[in-house]
């Protein structure tokens, strides 16, 4: 079973992808709009990162333009996917920089899960242990 970085469904479900559904029902504009958030989000990250700053999820579904009622969902399932290159190429972890609003500074639980499903992090989602692994993240 895959982490999901962020919320899932009143009933408990992982939603599909905003790309998938688009594919599904055959809107490629809708799928090229999405990759446009796509870059947009890359953008933001990367400006995060050469501040040396944070930014919550909704910031960068924000600046990366994603609206709808499952943007955060969107958002996260496109930063997991981004974690899984960035831990596979060895290079810094951009994704990192997300944080949760509610959350003293740290990503939201699904990253540290994600992390663990990686093979990178063996340890709970919050307390000293994930802020010793999300600052090192950071680095």
């Amino acid at each position: 079973m895959s982490a999901t970085i962020g919320a899932i469904d009143d009933a408990g479900n992982q939603d599909r992808s905003y790309q998938e559904q688009a594919r599904m029902t055959g809107d490629q504009d809708t799928v090229e709009a999405d990759e446009s958030w796509q870059l947009r989000a890359e953008m933001a990250l990367a400006a995060a990162a050469a501040a040396d700053r944070l930014i919550t999820y909704a910031e960068l579904a924000d600046a990366a333009g994603i609206s709808g009622r499952h943007r955060i969902n969107r958002l996260t399932s496109w930063l997991e996917a981004r974690l899984e290159t960035e831990v596979g190429s060895g290079g810094p972890m951009l994704s990192a920089r997300v944080i949760s609003r509610s959350r003293g500074g740290l990503p939201a639980p699904g990253f540290f899960m994600k992390c663990g499903e990686l093979g990178i992090y063996d340890g709970p989602p919050d307390g000293p242990q994930a802020y010793a692994f999300h600052l090192n993240c950071l680095r």
